[in-house]
């Protein structure tokens, strides 16, 4: 009789099987019984004697009833070499799968981080405490800071939205806030630099609406020696100043409408030098005859536009 691996016994001891009215020889019942220890010691016993010396597969997977005892092993447990409570590493070939609700008498290491909570949510694990996510999606999330960058949670709600396309960004060793009491709307250039409330700034093509202003200064231009001919450009300055070195003609800026400017005009050490004043309308139709005393002649001539002409007043012989 033989024992194969499905468990089956096989008779094969030469006489066997006994038959009503044979005498059973003593070698073919040692032979039997042998055989029978033979099959016997290659079986695994229910109550644990024996240990098998090599991998059982189980084609149909294993049924338990086994219940959470981290400290008997005769409830039912799983019990590995060394005893309860001693770590042991799982090898799966390739998906192991823990359905239901598990618990472990002690923690279940992982890639070298050990898990001591219940894992939530879906998807893919993350065990380390400085992962690496490619483009995850999150929902309603806290965070403490991002990028080293610090985030203070508001009391109740806030929003930022940035549109599609743009950017955001600070830069320099100074910090920004924005502060806002109630439904605020900025609209910031595309180009340029936004002026301080501190500090000079040059401002370009700006319109003040009633504004109040407190010691302003013009910009003043010298001109220099006028030779017989000037163009006056407004770009330079609002207040300028010439010294006639010759009769000259002097050319005004286009008269756009609400611009004006001072124009000092003074005497060389000649004197006796006229002036003419393109498109200019002089009260009563007469333009000035300025000063004519050498080097000390200084007359002071003011223009505003109405958007056609330059008009002209003046004041004269200042000394």
């Amino acid at each position: 009789m033989s024992y194969n691996g499905s468990g089956t016994f096989q008779i094969n001891t030469s006489g066997q099987p006994v038959v009503t009215g044979t005498v059973i020889s003593s070698s073919a019942f040692n032979a039997l019984t042998a055989d029978l220890a033979t099959g016997l010691s290659t079986a695994i016993t229910k109550d644990g004697q024996t240990a098998t010396t090599v991998r059982i597969p189980f084609a149909q997977g294993i049924n338990s009833s086994l219940v959470t005892d981290a400290t008997n092993t005769t409830t039912g447990s799983i019990i590995t070499a060394g005893g309860v409570g001693i770590a042991k590493a799982l090898f799966v070939g390739t998906t192991s799968n823990i359905a239901g609700a598990a618990t472990f008498g002690s923690t279940i290491t992982y890639g070298g981080v050990t898990l001591t909570a219940a894992v939530t949510g879906t998807g893919k694990m993350v065990l380390d405490n400085t992962p690496t996510l490619i483009t995850p999606v999150l929902g309603v999330a806290t965070a403490t800071s991002i990028n080293k960058v610090a985030f203070t949670a508001p009391a109740t709600a806030a929003t930022l939205t940035i549109a599609d396309g743009a950017t955001l960004a600070t830069s320099g060793a100074y910090s920004l806030t924005l502060t806002a009491t109630a439904a605020t709307n900025v609209t910031f250039p595309t180009t340029g630099t936004l002026a301080t409330l501190a500090g000079s700034e040059a401002f370009t093509n700006k319109t003040l609406t009633n504004p109040t202003v407190t010691n302003y200064v013009e910009t003043l231009y010298a001109i220099g020696n006028s030779s017989t001919a000037v163009t006056i450009a407004l770009t330079n300055g609002t207040v300028q100043t010439v010294t006639l070195t010759g009769n000259c003609t002097f050319t005004m800026p286009t008269a756009t409408a609400g611009k004006s400017f001072i124009l000092i005009v003074v005497q060389d050490g000649t004197g006796s030098r006229t002036a003419t004043f393109t498109s200019v309308k002089f009260a009563g139709g007469v333009a000035p005859t300025l000063t004519t005393t050498a080097t000390t002649g200084r007359d002071i001539l003011t223009f505003v536009a109405d958007g056609t002409n330059w008009y002209g007043t003046y004041a004269q012989a200042f000394a």
